[in-house]
């Protein structure tokens, strides 16, 4: 893409990051319309702030993610929001990794695990989603998409394993949901991204490979309605 061409979509998708975070820049019902849709009834006032603070965390890189992403790739399409948003969402939890400055826990000390995080047949559905869509570009020698769904699948893994491994942050219940909804997200869009990544070209096949990813997306994230114990 010619120099030009290139900062020209960079500062329009950058103008479009930073309207996305002003229209969406998280306040108290923001927080607790998220514990809510995460499966904590009637959080406190704590809670709310941790969850916005745990969304601040996140949007506040997607202005210069949607800014840097877009020319790297040459691609404004879906494409570049998946990896802004796999890459906010790493960012983020690399930053999650800090110890709490606060000299009281208010957390529970026992470690979770990965099965706390994200259910098992998630799991196993990732795992078939990039085993397919691996093998297919393999054997049809696209390299180029190969490496992407490898990068792609690393990265969703990544961020589930450092959300599982995240210090405790305030009250057990708004801390376990907001390390859900990270492990969750992180998979499902694992598998809508390996689904397109897999099946590239522009045929009823590759329809039904979106379809279903996009299906699988919205099963992994959909709401819970009570939070289940911890395994």
């Amino acid at each position: 893409m010619p120099w030009d061409n290139v900062l020209a979509v960079a500062l329009f998708t950058g103008l479009i990051g930073l309207a996305i975070l002003i229209v969406l820049w998280p306040g108290e019902k923001h927080g607790k319309r998220l514990l809510e849709r995460w499966g904590v009834p009637e959080p406190d006032a704590a809670e709310v702030a941790l969850a916005v603070r745990y969304l601040k965390r996140r949007r506040l890189w997607y202005p210069w993610l949607y800014l840097a992403i877009p020319p790297v790739l040459d691609d404004t399409g879906p494409g570049s929001i998946i990896t802004t948003l796999l890459v906010g969402g790493l960012i983020a939890e690399l930053l999650a990794q800090r110890p709490s400055r606060t000299a009281r826990r208010e957390a529970v000390l026992a470690p979770r695990t990965l099965r706390d995080t994200v259910p098992v047949w998630a799991l196993v559905l990732s795992g078939l989603a990039s085993a397919a869509a691996i093998v297919r570009l393999a054997w049809t020698a696209q390299w180029t998409l190969l490496a992407a769904a490898v990068g792609t699948t690393a990265v969703c893994w990544v961020i589930t394993a450092l959300a599982v491994r995240r210090p405790a942050a305030g009250e057990p219940r708004a801390d376990l949901a907001l390390r859900r909804r990270s492990g969750r997200v992180a998979i499902g869009l694992g598998i809508a991204a390996c689904a397109a990544i897999g099946w590239p070209a522009g045929n009823f096949g590759s329809l039904l490979a979106v379809v279903a990813g996009l299906a699988a997306f919205l099963a992994v994230t959909a709401p819970v309605k009570r939070q289940p114990a911890p395994a």
